[in-house]
């Protein structure tokens, strides 16, 4: 029987901006929490409440199960709720069937919820607009393509019954809709966006009697605007309401939602580029001036600051990382990069392992079907990284076979077990170049995977750091105690070919012919020193 697994992280207060505790979470457990508040790859959020329940959809684009779905009492502590949508059945490119997907798939996504349904409006660049359903945020989620898509749409259900759609780039326009929604009316343009390119990310709301257009002023070093208007159609006036340029995790943060707690306080949340790592959303509080919504406190953005008032307190939660494949069903943190071929995989055929059969046969990684992936989490510390261990049995490869741990984005690098000519090979492969290669015996190896997301705040805090590289490393083990490294360094980046931030995958691949698969017994994610 396979020893249970589990991590405790030590949790400290944080007490100034170059001092972040060595946790993974951002609750400092003494009724503050640091930004960001998810150190991780949640892009483009858009958050409702519910009841006394706050829901968190954030981008996946090519990833599935993916539409990913949060939820949170105290908008810091949060977990996963749903996937919304298994696989995408749209294009022959969602399974990597000649073509791909990358840096494509489901886009910014609007949630909102309305006579006891939650809905999700998001658009994919190649295949049109769609809508998620459900009553319940947890799902069963149904999935329906629409006649037209729209560019990060805003969807917003007004108080007279009828449907509206804010969308566009650099030209926001206003769109009407039917009740299933499909357009019923032009695309007028209400705001033309002045103070430079790439106006998007639109959320609308009613408040105070004026409707608001929450948008942002994308990249690096964005800036989020609001727009308002008593008509819908405008005209509309805008107002800065943040522009961070101090380099932390705060620098450029933009693009996301207004959430109005139970306790009447206003917060919002907004998500910053993070370097190699991705983009993690951050949580910062509203104020009301002259009904315009200014963020953050005397116009910084926060770092520390006091929980939300939300009535109670509530637990500290950890999103999970690690798994024992002990469940019949993967976590909620996993997605396949593109669909997966369900024959392809198994929790069920060895127990307590999960089996990758060969799906495909291919000639590199980034074609690879079943490739299991994972987001990279930064943990509240400038001088840690994110470590990633498996333990895989390699016995039933057959030749041309190649197996193993990955950092999967562009460039992408992975250590492994490839099998040749009856021989089993360790192998290092750097952006598709093989850089090292060592006989193994045996049938079973440890692989270990090492992210460093840098030292200091700004390297998993936005800023120069965004447009730079983390380096990632990888080492092997035969006892699960002395590990040796292999290859050389992974420069990672943040690149916009594959738009998501990197991620650690488990693989296997055939060359030749289908047949053979691969056993990993559990997959565990740490701490460690740089140095480690």
């Amino acid at each position: 029987m396979k020893k249970i697994y589990a991590l405790f992280f030590i949790v400290s207060v944080v007490t100034s901006l170059n001092c972040f505790a060595q946790k993974a979470q951002s609750d400092n457990g003494d009724g503050t929490y640091t930004n960001p508040v998810i150190a991780a790859d949640f892009p483009d959020p858009d958050v409702i409440c519910v009841n006394d329940t706050y829901y968190m959809v954030t981008t996946t684009m090519f990833v599935f199960p993916g539409v990913t779905v949060l939820k949170s009492k105290d908008l810091v502590n949060w977990e996963y709720c749903s996937n919304a949508v298994p696989r995408f059945d749209f294009s022959k490119c969602y399974n990597l069937d000649g073509c791909k997907r990358y840096g494509h798939g489901q886009w910014a996504t609007s949630l909102k919820y309305n006579n006891g349904k939650f809905y999700l409006l998001f658009i994919t660049l190649d295949e049109g607009g769609f809508i998620c359903s459900a009553t319940k945020a947890e799902g069963p989620w149904q999935i329906t393509k629409l006649p037209k898509g729209f560019y990060d749409p805003g969807l917003f259900f007004d108080e007279d019954g009828k449907i509206y759609v804010a969308h566009g780039y650099s030209e926001i326009r206003m769109t009407e809709l039917d009740k299933n929604f499909a357009p019923i009316s032009k695309d007028s343009l209400v705001y033309k966006g002045d103070i430079r390119k790439g106006l998007e990310g639109t959320h609308v709301y009613k408040i105070n009697g004026y409707y608001y257009l929450y948008c942002t002023y994308g990249g690096l070093d964005g800036i989020q605007v609001a727009l308002r208007s008593k008509n819908i159609y405008g005209p509309y006036e805008q107002k800065i309401v943040m522009s961070e340029k101090t380099h932390g995790p705060n620098f450029g943060i933009h693009q996301g939602a207004l959430i109005k707690t139970n306790t009447n306080e206003w917060w919002t949340v907004l998500f910053v580029d993070s370097g190699p790592f991705g983009r993690f959303p951050s949580l910062q509080p509203v104020t009301w001036t002259n009904d315009w919504p200014i963020v953050g406190v005397y116009g910084k953005a926060v770092i520390t600051y006091k929980k939300p008032n939300v009535g109670k307190s509530y637990p500290i939660k950890i999103l999970p990382t690690s798994d024992e494949f002990n469940s019949k069903k993967l976590g909620m943190q996993w997605g396949w990069n593109h669909n997966p071929d369900s024959a392809k995989w198994s929790l069920k055929e060895k127990s307590g392992f999960l089996r990758l059969k060969t799906a495909s046969v291919v000639d590199s990684l980034q074609k690879a079907r079943n490739t299991l992936t994972q987001r990279m989490f930064a943990y509240y510390s400038d001088t840690l990284a994110s470590i990633a261990t498996t333990k895989m049995n390699f016995e039933k490869m057959k030749d041309g076979d190649i197996a193993g741990i990955a950092v999967f984005q562009d460039p992408y690098a992975y250590c492994g077990i490839k099998k040749l000519n009856g021989k089993n090979y360790i192998i290092m492969v750097n952006n598709g170049k093989v850089i090292d290669s060592v006989v193994v015996n045996g049938s079973a190896i440890y692989l270990r995977a090492n992210a460093i997301y840098g030292s200091g705040a700004a390297h998993y805090g936005g800023g120069k750091a965004a447009t730079g590289s983390g380096d990632a490393y990888f080492s092997y083990s035969y006892n699960d105690k002395l590990y040796s490294k292999i290859g050389n360094e992974l420069k990672m980046r943040f690149n916009l070919k594959i738009f998501t931030g990197n991620k650690f995958c488990l693989f296997n691949y055939a060359t030749k012919e289908l047949g053979g698969f691969v056993d990993f017994d559990w997959f565990r994610t740490s701490a460690g020193s740089i140095k480690q």
